[in-house]
């Protein structure tokens, strides 16, 4: 399924202002899903366009080098992205009875490099353009030990981020000071 962007902006605004409205004052955001790339962090930064009294804060793991060192041993193939060998992975490491790697390589997930002419340039219809098939990598390698590598570390980050949200008395006063601020930029110390 797919939604207007307009419907997506407006629930994603509508779901944080009632969480709020119940009582929440820090709501964090983690995605699954790497299509959200853009779209949350812009979701976040346009959380400034209105005063709020409430945060809203974006997972954005990072891995560190002695993970992608680990990663990089478990390895079998060099190209990796959607339903690809990590993807995969993960999968089968949480909900393996989703997963059927017999047809993991019945597609190519070879980047098609149709758009290689551009330069410099960002259009939408770039991940089309390089995987038509919607699939990048080669799923048949995907290992449970791999996923489970994965998703330790996520988690592992996703606990870090909580308790320092949890922790966190600042971005909540420099959002009331900017509101402030912005209503008379022109009386603003620059």
């Amino acid at each position: 399924m797919a939604y207007s962007p307009h419907n997506v902006l407006t629930v994603l605004q509508e779901t944080c202002d009632e969480i709020h409205r119940n009582g929440i004052d820090k709501i964090i955001l983690v995605s699954g899903h790497g299509g959200n790339n853009s779209l949350l962090p812009y979701f976040c930064q346009f959380q400034l366009e209105k005063q709020k009294n409430y945060a809203v804060y974006f997972f954005r793991p990072e891995d560190s080098e002695e993970f992608q060192d680990k990663l990089n041993k478990m390895r079998q193939t060099d190209w990796d992205g959607h339903a690809g060998e990590t993807e995969t992975s993960s999968m089968l490491a949480h909900r393996p009875d989703l997963v059927h790697l017999e047809r993991a390589n019945s597609q190519s997930g070879k980047d098609l490099q149709r758009l290689n002419s551009l330069a410099f340039a960002y259009t939408a219809i770039w991940w089309y353009a390089q995987f038509p098939n919607h699939y990048a990598g080669d799923g048949s390698y995907g290992t449970v030990e791999m996923g489970n590598l994965i998703m330790e570390n996520k988690v592992d980050q996703l606990v870090e981020m909580i308790r320092s949200v949890k922790a966190d008395q600042k971005t909540i006063e420099l959002q009331r000071q900017f509101y402030q601020d912005s209503k008379n930029p022109l009386e603003t110390e620059q």
